[in-house]
């Protein structure tokens, strides 16, 4: 199952990609600006949930722009760096395909560079979640590679593991977000910044009242 070994892989390499990207948006403005747009949408004090949240730094940047920030990973390794890391904030085990949430509870959701583990036939499942999650309005903020081709990856770090990263086309998202019943806000292409060795989406919609 490719939640397992995902989940698995990412126990293996949690300290250490959590040192690798400790400090990977403090020269990215445009993405910065971006999250400050979408915790701007949803609200002060709105109870918003960062799916994939690895080893919380998206979901500590959110907490400071005054948002009730949670996270959500499927990786036990991750979610222990992110607690020992962050111990005010709250992370909670979880799969985007199957939400812990009541319908509409949340008030926004982020999903940073976490869509990229999700196979193309199961994404339309994914982003109907993320509307049932969401409250009728809320912003929805996703991140990732452009591309159409799906990459494997065994090693990284010096760990072994075994993951697909999935780069994207953002009008494909767009179509596929409109769907599930989304309206898009906004569309950012930036281009690459240090590692990155291709151009970065961030998509902007909010559920449909």
């Amino acid at each position: 199952m490719i939640e397992n070994t995902t989940r698995a892989s990412y126990d293996a390499i949690a300290a250490d990609y959590a040192d690798f990207l400790a400090n990977e948006l403090d020269d990215r403005p445009v993405d910065r600006a971006m999250l400050a747009a979408f915790a701007e949408l949803a609200g002060s004090g709105a109870r918003v949930a960062d799916v994939g949240c690895g080893p919380g730094r998206v979901t500590t940047l959110l907490h400071d722009l005054g948002l009730d920030a949670y996270g959500i990973d499927l990786s036990p390794g991750m979610l222990a760096v992110a607690r020992k890391t962050y111990p005010h904030l709250r992370f909670e085990e979880g799969s985007m395909t199957a939400l812990d949430v009541a319908d509409a509870e949340l008030a926004g959701l982020v999903a940073w560079y976490s869509i990229i583990h999700i196979a193309p036939d199961q994404r339309p499942a994914v982003f109907a979640e993320f509307h049932r999650a969401l409250a009728p309005g809320a912003p929805l903020l996703l991140a990732f590679q452009i591309g159409d081709e799906t990459l494997h990856v065994a090693e990284v770090l010096g760990h072994n593991v075994s993951l697909d990263f999935q780069r994207l086309r953002p009008e494909r998202i767009a179509e596929e977000l409109t769907a599930a019943g989304f309206a898009m806000a906004a569309t950012l292409v930036r281009e690459r910044i240090g590692r990155d060795r291709v151009q970065q989406a961030l998509v902007l919609a909010h559920r449909e009242a």
